[in-house]
């Protein structure tokens, strides 16, 4: 209808408003309730722009990972109150997504001689104060070097879901794991007897890192054998590194070490938002200093 409005307003000084009308078989008094608005729909148009503009620059400063949600919730942080239906149709309308989760290839090989630890998670994966859960996993970064992968070993805190420690190397031996609790020890400020949950994997089940967590006072946990859901937690962040990162190969593993570190410390901790069930939408630093403030949370 917008569009024989338009034609009759462009018309009518040739051929009349009343001929176009009964030509086009539309009432005049519709063409002129049209016509009155055409400057809300200019400041509507107007509006949608500016909002869309704000849209791009924030799912671009995203790594072009945010989808509705996140961007809705990044608005609302700055003061915006816009509807989340018109911030969908925006996108939809710019062409601007989220990124999409890809299935990544596991590196778990169990120890069959090495006799694991109990789940003292069962698939819980919640935590009401930091520093009591930690979930951990190995992935890798592919590079242009052949069979030389870069390794990453990262642990969860799960009342957070910041990655308070993690390591990278060429390798996936006990070492890695055991260099990424520490850093997770360090700074991750872990209470005496905290949960460290991760699959039966051989870094895992070694001496090596039973001997280290004894040592730091924590507890260890282990998921069943062929689970990935035992250890959903850390496997979830794994599809979302993947997401967001892309599944490209990296020249070198210094390449691949350089965006492994610039997501993990620049961007995920710090800068994207994940949704608390307490406190909404929040970075994992952000969610930190707020159960610091907020004990009883």
């Amino acid at each position: 209808m917008s569009e024989i409005f338009a034609f009759i307003e462009a018309e009518k000084t040739t051929h009349g408003v009343a001929f176009l009308c009964r030509l086009l078989n539309v009432a005049r008094s519709s063409f002129y309730a049209w016509l009155a608005s055409a400057k809300n729909r200019d400041a509507r148009k107007a509006a949608d722009e500016a909002l869309a503009h704000e849209i791009i620059v924030i799912h671009a400063a995203s790594r072009h990972t945010y989808g509705v949600p996140r961007i809705h919730a990044e608005l609302r942080g700055l003061g915006r109150r816009v509807n989340r239906k018109r911030v969908a149709r925006l996108m939809r309308e710019h062409d601007v997504q989220g990124a999409h989760r890809r299935r990544r290839r596991s590196l778990t090989r169990p120890d069959k001689k090495a006799r694991p630890a109990p789940d003292l998670i069962g698939r819980d994966f919640t935590a009401s104060v930091p520093g009591t859960k930690l979930v951990g996993d190995i992935t890798f970064l592919p590079t242009a070097e052949g069979w030389l992968y870069l390794y990453l070993a990262c642990w969860l805190d799960l009342a957070t879901r910041e990655v308070v420690g993690y390591a990278m190397a060429d390798h996936h031996r006990a070492s890695l794991v055991v260099d990424a609790l520490k850093m997770a020890h360090g700074r991750g400020d872990l209470q005496p007897g905290c949960i460290t949950h991760s699959d039966r994997g051989s870094e895992y089940t070694s001496a090596e890192f039973r001997c280290q967590v004894g040592e730091l006072g924590l507890q260890q946990s282990c998921g069943r054998t062929g689970s990935c859901f035992d250890n959903a937690a850390a496997e979830s962040f794994w599809a979302l590194l993947k997401e967001e990162i892309g599944t490209r190969t990296w020249p070198d593993r210094a390449a691949a070490r350089t965006e492994g570190f610039t997501f993990i410390e620049t961007f995920y901790n710090r800068r994207r938002l994940r949704k608390h069930n307490v406190f909404g939408y929040l970075t994992p630093a952000e969610t930190r200093q707020r159960h610091q403030h907020t004990p009883a949370a």
